[in-house]
């Protein structure tokens, strides 16, 4: 099996590891020091279940590595447009693409069914630009509970999580995803194919739209956010109005808010990643995890005013770039996962 990790970060370059270890062969497409780092020694991954390196090639020209059988992308949501160039000489006939994205995917209607089947959600594919390079067909959805970060270039701390979720936006239980969840198991991890993958991304998102656009606008820890009277009713409205618009699409988050916030205030004192990149100057990934519910709010008819709200304050402060970092607090870590890994669901066989 073949496999090119684009965007090989701190989840990229832990799973391409992964599937190293299961005897995948494995490409990484990186840049800048990250890029030499594994380039001169592999990547080094320090966990609580055991360090280990892995000798895997690593590139930043997907042209050296060519057509394979799974494009597993670690790329921000909002980089997915661009990334044309990149993705194209890595494509044959049937190359999945493993998304492993927050958020509301661009697939999210592809062979959906119902009143909405097909149809297209402006703020995550704008004039269809996503699907023109990833085609919808081509997607195999992932949702991480994984939360890892890179401690130095070529080195990748796995914080906490295993489970890599995937699924089919047909529902279908395909011989592709088993193909690579078998994989994924072999790596080490856990990577269950799910019936239907829309329930795990609705579990997901019910952290993520409220604590990162909060954290944003707060400059909060998780455990501040959930101690603070305030934010916590703001969240717990925030995840109330998102639970609603699940509802209307037919999806089932089966984790009380209570547990999910307090699964977050576990966390302790973590800046989501949304924070980090304001600090950093980066794009904020809010338009897949908040302007895309308010949209999907629009579709089916669900009043969703505090969402609204957050919304309109956090789309003015991304338009303003970066802040500079605030001081963090001395139990503060960098995790990939955003909010934290959310509670597991109660599915047999996880």
């Amino acid at each position: 099996m073949r496999v090119a990790v684009l965007g090989a970060g701190a989840i990229g370059a832990y799973v391409g590891a992964a599937l190293h270890r299961a005897g995948a062969d494995v490409h990484l497409i990186a840049r800048g020091p990250h890029l030499a780092a594994m380039r001169q020694h592999g990547v080094q991954v320090l966990s609580p279940r055991g360090d280990h390196t892995a000798a895997v090639h690593a590139t930043d020209d997907p042209a050296e590595i060519g057509p394979v059988d799974y494009v597993f992308l670690g790329l921000k949501a909002h980089a997915y447009a661009a990334c044309g160039p990149l993705i194209e000489p890595l494509l044959r006939d049937g190359t999945a693409v493993v998304a492993a994205q927050n958020g509301i995917p661009w697939w999210y209607f592809h062979r959906h069914g119902g009143p909405h089947d097909g149809h297209r959600i402006r703020s995550v594919d704008p004039d269809g630009a996503v699907s023109a390079v990833l085609a919808p067909e081509r997607a195999v959805g992932c949702v991480v509970y994984a939360a890892t970060e890179l401690e130095a270039p070529g080195v990748v701390r796995h914080v906490e999580g295993t489970r890599f979720s995937v699924g089919e936006p047909d529902r279908s239980v395909s011989a592709r995803c088993l193909r690579f969840g078998e994989a994924m198991r072999a790596g080490g991890l856990k990577c269950p194919v799910e019936p239907d993958l829309r329930d795990d991304i609705w579990l997901k998102l019910l952290g993520n739209i409220s604590f990162n656009p909060i954290s944003a606008l707060t400059r909060a820890t998780l455990r501040q956010m959930c101690l603070h009277g305030g934010t916590r009713a703001v969240i717990e409205t925030m995840m109330a109005e998102t639970l609603a618009v699940a509802a209307a699409l037919g999806c089932e988050v089966r984790v009380s808010i209570e547990r999910r916030i307090a699964g977050a205030e576990r966390v302790g004192d973590h800046r989501t990643s949304t924070l980090q990149d304001l600090e950093r100057g980066r794009p904020l990934e809010l338009d897949v995890l908040l302007a895309a519910v308010v949209e999907l709010a629009e579709l089916t008819g669900v009043p969703v005013p505090t969402l609204r709200t957050v919304h309109g304050l956090t789309d003015l402060l991304a338009r303003h770039g970066a802040l500079g970092p605030a001081p963090a607090p001395a139990a503060a870590r960098e995790a990939s996962a955003g909010s934290g890994p959310p509670p597991r669901p109660p599915r047999a066989g996880q």
